[in-house]
C-alpha cells in the first residue's frame, strides 16, 4: 500500500538510470528493430530547454508517455522527466521497484485508499457497487443516511467509525508528501513533470481534475499542453511492447502565469492539495483546469476529442 513510509522512500534524481536503460535496451530496440514506430512531436520548439515545465497530456493507454519521453531523451537537449502514476500500480512490489527505478511519483487517490483500507479490514476486494456508494459519499454526492441503506451491514458499520473522515485526512497527509516530491522535481532536480489531468485512461478526452492546476499555481511553472494521437493503436495491450505505427504528439502554446494564466495567479502562499486551499481557491483551480483541458482538446485528433 502507498503510505507515508512508502512515499518517504521515493528518491528523485536528475538523470535517472532506469529511464536511460529502458530507453536504450527496451524502447530503442522495440521502436527500431522489432517494430517500425514513427514518433513525431509537432511544435517541439515550444518546449523550453532551459527551464522545467509541467506537461499536461491526454491518457489513451498504459504507455503513451513512453514514446514522448524517449523522443525527448534522444534529442539530448531537454531535461529528464518524472510522471504522476496511480497508486494502484504499486500493489505489485516488483512493479513498484521498477517504477521507483524509473524516477516516477506515486499518487494515491481517495478511491485507491478506500479499496486498500477495505481490503485490509475484510481481507477481500470491495464490490464495485459498494465502492461506488462510498466514493460518492466521500465526494459529497450522497448523504450518509442514504449510503448506509445501500451497503451490507459490515460495510455500513465501517462507515459509522468515521471512515470517510479518516480517508480524507489520511489522503491529505499523503498528498503533502506528493506535493513535496513534485515541487522538488520541478524546482530542485531539474525534472519536467508529466501529468494526466483526467486521472485515468480514456480514449475520449474526459474532464480534468484540479491537481495539475494546483501545482502550477503553487510553483508558477508553465503548463505545456500535449495532445497524444495514435499511441493506443501502437500499444494495444497490457504488455509494454509497441507495434509498428505512427504516434504524433502535438504541443500547444505554453500556458504561463505571465501570459494566459495571469488572471488566476494566487499571490499568497497556500498548502498544496489541502481541503482548505481547495475550498478557498476552487474557482482559480477549476478555471486553470478548463483552460488546460481545452488546449489539450485542440491538439488531439477528432477521435479523441471530448
Amino acid at each position: 500500500m502507498i503510505d507515508i513510509e512508502r512515499l518517504e522512500k521515493v528518491r528523485l534524481v536528475r538523470k535517472p538510470l532506469g529511464q536511460r536503460i529502458i530507453g536504450a535496451l527496451l524502447l530503442t530496440v522495440n521502436y527500431r528493430v522489432f517494430a517500425d514506430v514513427d514518433i513525431r512531436i509537432e511544435n517541439i520548439e515550444r518546449i523550453p530547454k532551459d527551464e522545467t515545465v509541467i506537461f499536461a497530456m491526454n491518457h489513451t493507454d498504459r504507455y503513451n508517455y513512453w514514446p514522448f519521453q524517449w523522443k525527448l531523451w534522444r534529442k539530448k537537449c531537454f531535461p529528464f522527466t518524472t510522471v504522476w502514476v496511480k497508486g494502484k500500480y504499486y500493489r505489485n512490489a516488483l512493479l513498484g521497484k521498477f517504477l521507483d527505478w524509473c524516477n516516477l511519483i506515486p499518487v494515491p487517490s481517495m478511491g485507491y485508499l478506500v479499496e486498500e483500507f477495505y481490503r485490509k479490514r475484510f481481507k477481500r476486494r470491495i464490490e464495485k457497487e459498494e465502492y461506488r456508494v462510498i466514493k460518492d459519499l466521500i465526494d459529497g454526492k450522497q448523504r450518509l443516511s442514504e449510503a448506509l441503506k445501500k451497503l451490507t451491514p459490515e460495510t455500513a458499520a465501517m462507515l459509522k467509525d468515521d471512515f470517510v473522515e479518516h480517508v480524507r485526512n489520511y489522503h491529505e497527509i499523503l498528498m503533502t508528501r506528493v506535493a513535496e516530491l513534485s515541487c522538488k522535481a520541478l524546482l530542485e532536480k531539474n525534472l519536467n513533470l508529466i501529468i494526466f489531468p483526467e486521472g485515468t485512461r480514456s480514449l475520449k478526452l474526459g474532464e480534468g481534475k484540479t491537481g495539475l492546476a494546483q501545482l502550477a499555481l503553487h510553483t508558477e511553472k508553465a503548463v505545456v499542453p500535449v495532445g497524444c494521437n495514435n499511441s493506443d493503436l501502437v500499444y494495444r495491450g497490457h504488455l509494454p511492447f509497441a507495434r509498428s505505427g505512427r504516434i504524433t504528439y502535438r504541443v500547444g502554446e505554453p500556458l504561463s502565469f505571465n501570459g494566459q494564466l495571469k488572471d488566476y495567479r494566487i499571490r499568497e502562499g497556500f498548502k498544496l492539495f489541502s481541503r482548505e486551499s481547495q475550498r478557498r481557491y476552487r474557482e482559480q483551480f477549476e478555471a486553470v483546469t478548463r483552460i488546460v483541458m481545452d488546449c489539450i482538446n485542440r491538439n488531439v485528433d477528432e477521435r479523441y476529442r471530448k
